[in-house]
């Protein structure tokens, strides 16, 4: 029910298309966050809009409301959320990392206490697969445990060890055959450990896989370093996924070491907070300078915001407080993310990739200050 096609390859760095029940990816691709079943701000008709063809949503948070059986009443995820393309569910291993505050993780699985009313959730690996399976997704995750960075040597191993042994056993409690299952290499900044993991998780064998436990804690540089190693490790002819990844030259450097699939909520989050993404950098829509800007945010957009609205406007939304300027910037936001992966996948069928950092300098950069929820 899942396959994936090379198409073009330069190095490690890999262009394709993703088929899946519910319609094509092309590949690279970066998939926006619906974490309860909505990108936030943003209807599913002015998300497709932009060139998103595969949206993520979350196991955890659906999980506590509406509930994985109300979703499954009321249709499935697609239904649920009026998508009717591509969905993959993350597993809730992600919310073990976040949420650490508020649960408790032993060999056997996680004990959670809600974050809305404080009840208690418990997720395992038959518990989280018996979710996503009721949620219905085309692409679900093995259940995994990510450490925060810096993390001990002791700590790491018992954290792999564990995604190994959940890994298994979501393998074999796993049923539905139209959903893909990806394992998780885990492992941190120590590559003797993500070796480890991730010849255990191809020896499992999974439809995909995906690089987990990146972007809590490292620099750019730790990162992309263990990047090429683990990318190798895994199987060529299936998809490989970084999980909650998003600053576009974090994308940059892992699509060079050969990954295919990305997520992460910036480009909404940040567009909640007055951040809107440029090729050349970031602008704070809220700062005074935009007052009296009729320029669109970048000129060379043709997303619906920066083909109607200008600067000025966009600003003024942001201090009276309206929701559509959140929603504007976002919709600007996610179209620059489709629109930098669409000139990746140009790049690479040209075999011109160190082109890229030239036509985006916010891809060759940090960039500080992103926002927060």
């Amino acid at each position: 029910m899942l396959s994936l096609r090379i198409i073009h390859q330069v190095g490690a760095a890999r262009r394709g298309v993703l088929t899946t029940p519910h319609g094509a990816v092309d590949t690279p691709a970066f998939m926006p966050v619906g974490t309860a079943g909505a990108i936030k701000g943003v209807t599913p008709v002015q998300v497709r809009a932009t060139g998103t063809q595969i949206l993520l949503a979350n196991t955890y948070h659906l999980s506590l409301r509406p509930t994985a059986d109300v979703v499954a009443k009321l249709g499935g995820l697609h239904r649920f959320m009026g998508w009717d393309g591509p969905i993959l569910t993350d597993s809730g291993g992600y919310q073990v990392f976040s949420l650490a505050s508020i649960n408790r993780v032993t060999d056997d699985g996680v004990d959670f206490q809600s974050h809305i009313d404080g009840a208690r959730l418990r997720l395992d690996p038959r518990i989280a697969t018996d979710i996503q399976e009721k949620l219905g997704a085309d692409i679900i995750m093995a259940f995994d445990q990510c450490p925060a960075l810096p993390c001990d040597a002791e700590a790491m191993r018992v954290a792999v060890d564990r995604t190994i042994r959940w890994a298994a056993e979501c393998k074999r409690v796993h049923s539905r055959r139209d959903q893909a299952l990806f394992g998780i290499v885990q492992g941190g900044l120590d590559l003797s450990e993500r070796d480890r993991c991730a010849r255990a998780i191809v020896d499992i064998g999974f439809d995909g896989y995906a690089i987990g436990g990146l972007s809590v804690g490292e620099s750019h540089d730790e990162m992309a370093a263990i990047l090429g190693p683990t990318a190798a490790l895994l199987p060529a002819d299936r998809p490989r996924y970084l999980m909650g990844v998003g600053m576009p030259r974090d994308i940059l450097a892992a699509v060079r070491a050969g990954v295919d699939l990305f997520d992460c909520v910036l480009p909404t989050r940040n567009g909640r907070n007055s951040f809107a993404f440029t090729h050349s950098g970031p602008l704070r829509m809220r700062n005074e300078r935009h007052a009296g800007d009729d320029r669109p945010v970048e000129e060379d957009c043709d997303c619906e915001t920066c083909q109607r609205f200008s600067r000025g406007y966009i600003r003024h939304m942001f201090n009276a407080e309206e929701m559509l300027g959140p929603t504007l910037t976002s919709i600007h936001n996610l179209r620059f993310y489709q629109r930098f992966m669409a000139r990746l996948r140009e790049a690479i069928a040209a075999g011109r990739l160190d082109e890229i950092e030239r036509e985006y300098p916010i891809a060759g950069a940090p960039v500080a200050g992103t926002g927060t929820e």
